[in-house]
């Protein structure tokens, strides 16, 4: 299909085209722009990999966060603490996009100079897609680790429970080893929040087991986390009375507690709940430690065991001949190249309340 051709459900848009219109929607929204173009870049960059929960999907709540005063346009994060090999940074409720690449951008700074360095960023804007702060790294030849959470936005169930206590705290990790980076990236719900709005859009469905209801009720229907909803309306988690489960059972739930402790109460942004009477908007906390393989003196060691390693796990005889061992990032790269070529495929009902966010601002969508 062509550019802008769909069916009854999926259309497809080129990345440029779809580039153009979320960048001139956060303009005339009232971004400079340079962060309209940040934030442009870093979503349709999420529906490129197929990550679409973290990707266009997010941009009418984006605009509608912004004028309601929960994230702000325009801000540079604050130090806090600065230690040379570790900082603290607060993103003063500015977008995420702007906030943790500023975050990204010191972390990797300091650790070439120091061989490592701990980032603690709270009070930033939702940063999307957290494994292209990890890809940034690698970039630098560094490896990095990044722990994720969303304060005042309990969504996930702990194991054993039927309500909403954890964020969906992402988490990420990126190896630089040659010819084949390693870029580790999930939530540590079954499935991130943002694919529950992609399904809720008639994207691709959930899993019959992925969201559980008040009453302890397993459930692939977004409603269970909306509650009804019309076709291009805003999705509330606050609306429903269900919640995300997280994956592998008690141990998704026990990382998605780490997670919560070291991106929210160790950065001192906060928690994921419980939320106050009155809410502020959502924040992202986010714990970053930066390594530098050559700093440590190990870069020769690294690259030769670890690509050994790697290639010798992905020789490994698949189940089915046809479907090969990948490493975490070679799904996303196939992705890419694949979307890049034929068009990024959206919802009809995505791509309607895109066009719906652009004529409320008065943007016109690129087509």
């Amino acid at each position: 299909m062509t550019d802008g051709e769909h069916t009854d459900r999926v259309q497809l848009l080129s990345a440029d085209a779809l580039r153009r219109t979320v960048r001139d929607i956060f303009a005339a929204a009232g971004c400079a722009g340079d962060e309209a173009a940040r934030i442009a870049d870093n979503l349709v960059d999420a529906n490129l990999t197929g990550h679409d929960s973290h990707g266009v999907v997010r941009v009418p709540l984006y605009v509608d966060w912004l004028r309601s005063g929960f994230v702000l346009a325009g801000q540079t994060a604050r130090v806090v603490t600065d230690g040379g090999s570790f900082a603290v940074l607060d993103g003063c409720r500015g977008f995420g996009q702007t906030i943790a690449a500023q975050a990204v951008e010191l972390g990797i700074e300091r650790a070439l100079e120091h061989g490592t360095c701990v980032v603690a960023l709270r009070n930033a804007g939702h940063i999307g897609r957290v494994g292209a702060f990890a890809e940034t790294a690698i970039r630098a030849g560094l490896v990095s680790i990044h722990f994720v959470n969303v304060s005042d936005s309990p969504l996930v169930a702990p194991f054993g429970a039927v309500e909403k206590r954890f964020s969906t705290a992402p988490f990420a990790a990126g190896v630089p080893l040659p010819g084949q980076p390693v870029v580790l990236d999930f939530a540590t719900s079954l499935v991130a929040e943002g694919k529950v709005q992609v399904a809720s859009y008639g994207g691709k469905p959930l899993p019959p087991d992925a969201l559980i209801s008040d009453e302890g009720e397993l459930s692939g229907d977004p409603r269970v986390l909306y509650g009804d909803f019309g076709s291009a309306d805003l999705r509330r988690a606050s609306s429903g009375t269900g919640a995300i489960r997280a994956f592998g059972e008690h141990k998704g739930s026990g990382l998605a507690l780490m997670c919560e402790l070291l991106a929210g109460a160790l950065t001192g942004g906060g928690g994921s709940g419980p939320v106050g009477p009155e809410f502020r908007g959502i924040s992202n906390g986010m714990l970053s430690i930066y390594v530098s393989p050559s700093r440590l003196g190990t870069q020769d060691e690294f690259e030769r065991i670890g690509r050994e390693y790697l290639d010798w796990v992905l020789a490994a005889r698949p189940i089915d001949p046809a479907v090969p061992v990948l490493a975490p990032g070679q799904p996303e790269e196939r992705t890419r190249e694949a979307r890049l070529a034929t068009g990024i495929p959206l919802p009809t009902d995505t791509w309607t309340a895109i066009c719906r966010t652009a004529e409320n601002v008065g943007a016109v969508p690129s087509r």
